[in-house]
């Protein structure tokens, strides 16, 4: 199917298929991350290598941001903060 496309379009779709795999591949390496970051808020302390594991992992969101960045939408940003209210689940037990 995609031989009978233009060899541009070939090539945007490769470039595509290139960055979506290393899109997945930054997710994938997320993992372990939300519950680290919650450590603190939780009663917990980080040791200084989880420390760096958090870092590493912040060097990752900042180079998938631009990507995030277009699924945003026109005026999303000034519903953060209802989105972050509502997310918080543990509103509810206090």
């Amino acid at each position: 199917m995609t031989s009978r496309l233009p060899p541009w379009w070939r090539q945007l779709l490769l470039i595509q298929r290139r960055e979506l795999g290393h899109t997945l591949a930054e997710l994938a390496a997320l993992r372990g991350f939300m519950p680290l970051l919650m450590k603190v808020r939780n009663g917990g302390h980080w040791t200084p290598e989880e420390k760096e594991i958090l870092l590493e992992h912040l060097r990752r969101l900042s180079r998938l941001s631009p990507y995030f960045m277009l699924l945003l939408l026109p005026g999303s940003a000034l519903l953060l903060p209802l989105y972050a209210w509502w997310l918080d689940r543990r509103r509810m037990r206090r």
